[in-house]
């Protein structure tokens, strides 16, 4: 019987450790069905970061299909998503290293499509009535200006040119062809918004030599957001509106658009990537789909036409990548006790099927830390969300009195919102004696439109209020040291990170990865999908450079007063290393405690397991020396200046 012993908060021993991190997990992504085969694809941090294909056979047996040295991964929008799909046991995917569109045949290995690095591909269709492939293209080898984005068709037997389908608009997206082959649909939206703020959905005819003619817009606007247009096997067009401020399923049916469920609940998603799915056609009147409430996800069954929706039980608060054929359906999904995986329900026997973990490793239940959903009051008289983890260890115990450091993550986007899927780097510091509360700030999804909006023109101040009103909510009810309030976050959450340290004075220490923290330099920058983002959460520019630079921290290091760790990949397109940078500078010339960990071949998000590793031990490292504890195993140190 092991004896709990009495150890200051993050001085604890853990059995999750960096090593096991990367070592055992990998990232779940895109699901495709084809016939009696189920794909998704893997990014591996132990393998640099690659993207393979896994196809799972009927016999439960699963087989990596992309070889040595592709990387399924495309970088349109940067962000990608809808590298690949699979038509009739023929993979098409998108190639990493050149962006090229390749074909893989059963048994053979990968041959290009399209050649050239100057355009990229993603969220392919197969035009099988045509022999092509139907894209959005994303063509950089325009000499002035941002990249042309097109959907186009390419030939699969190199016996057609690549040809341009719909043009003219600033994006595209979702392009879907009807069950006979006669029509195609789309997504398209144009500067300054983004597909959650205002998109159009529309419909042209495919004509006979494959041109497409007669478009009509079915549904959207500027102040509309439309997510995952699908046809049903009869036919009839479907997709996700928020015109009424939720993401609600719709139909497109005799030239009406006729709502199929509202509910005051989330059936769409911010889309940051291409092919992302929260529904699917199990047959021509039944739907599997899932939907969000509070920041928990469910499964259910939709019948088309009555509108009844049966919630299915499941053990799952998180589930996306959702796809479905007749008698299944598959979805990723997590818990709080449940790692990411591949999962498939029968829908004949209504069993669950387990077909891939995003991790294996094990751990005892007693080192893993359940959150707890809070409301805490904010500006304004709202309310706003987060997810509270309390320390936990089954070996340990703090001292008397002793209150545990508290981590605020601020999650990404910050469009986005947070998961409540087991995810190892918290319980990395919950098992260690740290508090975490994951933070929904004002802006994020899965609230509603009105919840989204909170941010726009507010940015640097709704979701930075959010963050210090939760940290001050937890110390005032005794649950967390308010003197050891800590604050970390990624890209955007970065941005939050750094306003949090520079214009409030409660947090005592902060980790930025990836951060923003001169928008003017961020506006200017970076890629073509964001380049007007700023435009509704601060406002247009160069017109209104005065909040622009009344927001960047960059400009205001005199008002940082405490510790500040960076990382950065130093191929990021998004947020470009010299943000950093410039910041690290600031901070070395006015004395402050900074450290700066760079790192060559990683660009937006780290994907490598030697990044990640390095990282999480580098933050332990850097907390343990600026709150004044021992750690209780050997991390390797990094340099940190004016300590």
């Amino acid at each position: 019987m092991n004896t709990v012993q009495v150890r200051p908060y993050g001085a604890w021993v853990s059995p999750i450790t960096s090593e096991l991190i990367v070592s055992e997990t990998v990232s779940l992504g895109q699901i495709v069905l084809d016939g009696n085969y189920i794909y998704w694809s893997e990014s591996r941090p132990a393998d640099a970061g690659r993207n393979v294909i896994v196809r799972w056979n009927p016999d439960g047996k699963t087989d990596d299909l992309t070889p040595k040295p592709f990387n399924v991964r495309t970088r349109v929008h940067e962000y990608g998503g809808g590298a690949y799909i699979v038509s009739d046991g023929t993979i098409y995917f998108s190639n990493f290293a050149d962006q090229g569109l390749y074909q893989q045949g059963p048994d053979l290995e990968p041959q290009p499509l399209t050649g050239g690095t100057a355009r990229r591909y993603a969220d392919t269709v197969a035009d099988t009535f045509r022999n092509r492939l139907i894209c959005v293209r994303e063509d950089h080898s325009v000499r002035e200006g941002e990249p042309v984005n097109t959907i186009v068709a390419v030939g699969i037997n190199h016996e057609q040119e690549e040809r341009v389908l719909v043009s003219g608009n600033d994006f595209y997206a979702t392009p879907r062809i009807s069950p006979d082959g006669s029509y195609l649909a789309w997504l398209t939206w144009n500067h300054p918004n983004l597909p959650w703020d205002g998109t159009e959905l529309w419909v042209g005819e495919i004509q006979a030599d494959g041109s497409v003619e007669k478009p009509q817009k079915v549904a959207g606007d500027v102040n509309e957001s439309i997510f995952q247009p699908e046809w049903s096997p009869g036919g009839v067009l479907y997709f996700i509106s928020d015109r009424t401020e939720w993401w609600n399923l719709y139909r497109y049916h005799q030239n009406l658009v006729e709502p199929v469920c509202p509910r005051e609940f989330e059936f769409g998603r911010p889309q940051w990537l291409f092919s992302m799915s929260t529904y699917g056609f199990e047959s021509t009147d039944r739907i599997m789909c899932a939907y969000t409430s509070r920041g928990t996800w469910f499964l259910a069954s939709l019948d088309c036409s009555t509108g009844e929706l049966e919630e299915i039980a499941t053990t799952y608060t998180e589930i996306w990548n959702l796809r479905a054929s007749p008698g299944q359906v598959v979805f990723c999904a997590g818990s709080p006790t449940q790692t990411p995986s591949i999962v498939r329900l029968n829908l004949a026997n209504m069993q669950f099927q387990t077909l891939r973990l995003a991790s294996d490793l094990k751990v005892d239940k007693g080192y893993v830390s359940i959150p707890e959903a809070i409301e805490f009051p904010t500006e304004h008289g709202k309310t706003s969300h987060a997810f509270f983890y309390a320390p936990q260890n089954c070996d340990y115990q703090p001292p008397v009195g002793k209150r545990p450091p508290l981590l605020v993550k601020s999650h990404g986007g910050p469009t986005a919102a947070t998961s409540t899927a087991l995810a190892w780097e918290i319980q990395y510091w919950t098992s260690r004696g740290f508090a975490v509360l994951d933070v929904n700030y004002g802006g994020s999804s899965g609230y509603g439109r009105a919840y989204r909006q909170r941010l726009e023109g507010r940015w640097g101040i709704v979701d930075v209020d959010d963050c210090a009103n939760g940290a001050r909510y937890l110390a005032e009810q005794g649950r967390v040291d308010g003197k050891r309030l800590a604050i970390r976050g990624s890209s955007a959450g970065g941005y939050t990170t750094l306003c949090a340290l520079t214009f409030r004075n409660i947090f005592k220490a902060g980790a930025s990865y990836y951060g923003i923290s001169d928008l003017e330099a961020l506006a200017k920058e970076t890629h073509k999908f964001e380049a007007r983002y700023l435009d509704r959460l601060v406002g247009p520019y160069p017109e209104r450079q005065d909040i622009y630079r009344e927001r960047s921290p960059i400009n205001f290091t005199d008002l940082l007063s405490c510790p500040l760790i960076l990382f950065q990949g130093l191929e990021d397109e998004v947020v470009p290393s010299n943000q950093a940078e410039m910041m690290v500078a600031a901070l070395q010339a006015k004395g402050l405690t900074v450290a700066y960990v760079p790192f060559e071949g990683e660009q937006h998000g780290f994907r490598r397991a030697e990044t990640i590793k390095r990282a999480l031990d580098s933050e332990l490292y850097f907390y343990s020396r600026v709150f004044g504890f021992e750690l209780a195993e050997p991390v390797e140190p990094i340099e940190i200046h004016n300590l």
